[in-house]
């Protein structure tokens, strides 16, 4: 029977169709490896789009938010300054200045998210710009801080030294350099809420539950309160911290040092399942300077029933951060 419908349709093969690819298909391509976070795969894909439609302004800006995800901002910026100058896609507003906070470039960051609002005010990135210049504290529009390059020096070693103290869980040490930036740069706003955990775990723990508590009085929505609440009631024993879980769950941040806090405070928390989520979304490169990174994705695929992804983790961590074994490994944690 299959060999005779194969005769009826013999001679007509010459009347099939080809199927050449064009930029839709190449560029849904790359989405799909894109997602799958197969990031080399993608950008190859996407690229051969760009290729097909060269001046169609979507694919660059796909192209660019890969780049981002992979750490490479000044591409992502070179792709976006393209579509810009080729007519008003303003999405790219929002994502140049995501780049350039992560660059450092603050005021660029500042001057590119502002755009975008002004542009639009009730667009995708809304309430994400917003986020950024929250998040970015510059101040207010017409009085713009800058600091020498002594001044920046300064507090990039201030901030690098108190990052080390608090990785290693010296938190006596790192009040010193904490306080300093708070005191020298008040525009860090950041450095508050690191002062909150250094109290905390310094055996102050109600005057840092009190400064959190008091900062969501006047911002509801800051993050940082919310993740540092979220730890401290936990550990208190107080059911509180599940208020927070939940509003936390429910934010999905841009930036890498937002997520992998997340992540992390989701698997401290014993939320296995919503941490190994956040950990897959996180950036590896970034996140690898951290010990606790692999300290805490370990134990949260351990518990999320990958116990040889954990032991992955575990080995490459001890690799790059030998202090870790001093620590116990992932399968040591209680579920």
């Amino acid at each position: 029977m299959l060999k005779g419908k194969r005769n009826k349709t013999k001679g007509k093969t010459n009347n099939v169709t080809p199927f050449i690819p064009e930029g839709d298909f190449y560029y849904t391509k790359g989405v799909e490896a894109f997602k799958k976070r197969k990031f080399d795969i993608a950008i190859k894909w996407i690229q051969k789009a760009i290729e097909d439609k060269p001046y169609f302004p979507l694919y660059k800006c796909q192209l660019s938010i890969i780049y981002t995800e992979t750490g490479a901002y000044h591409k992502a910026n070179q792709l976006l300054t393209e579509v810009l100058k080729t007519g008003e896609y303003v999405d790219c507003y929002y994502l140049a200045a995501n780049n350039y906070a992560h660059l450092g470039l603050l005021q660029d960051a500042k001057k590119y998210a502002q755009m975008y609002l002004d542009k639009k005010p009730e667009g995708d990135f809304s309430d994400d710009a917003a986020q950024l210049l929250d998040y970015i504290e510059i101040g207010d529009e017409d009085e713009e801080e800058i600091f020498s390059l002594e001044d920046e020096d300064e507090l990039i070693i201030l901030q690098e030294t108190a990052f080390y103290h608090i990785e290693n869980n010296d938190w006596e040490k790192a009040i010193p350099f904490i306080e300093e930036i708070m005191e020298n740069f008040p525009e860090q706003k950041l450095a508050v809420h690191d002062y909150a955990q250094a109290l905390f775990y310094t055996g102050k723990k109600e005057e840092a539950m009190h400064i959190e508590e008091d900062m969501l009085e006047d911002y509801p929505n800051n993050l940082q309160s919310h993740l540092n609440l979220a730890l401290f009631y936990y550990e208190t024993g107080d059911s509180d911290y599940l208020e927070h879980i939940q509003i936390i769950d429910n934010i999905y941040p841009i930036h890498e040092e937002q997520k992998l806090r997340i992540a992390e405070v989701f698997a401290k928390t014993e939320n296995y399942s919503l941490a190994y989520e956040r950990y897959q979304n996180v950036s590896g490169e970034q996140a690898k300077r951290r010990a606790s990174y692999y300290k805490w994705y370990s134990v949260t695929a351990y518990h999320s029933g990958y116990p040889s992804k954990a032991l992955r983790l575990w080995e490459e961590g001890l690799r790059r951060h030998p202090k870790l074994s001093k620590e116990e490994g992932p399968w040591a944690f209680k579920d």
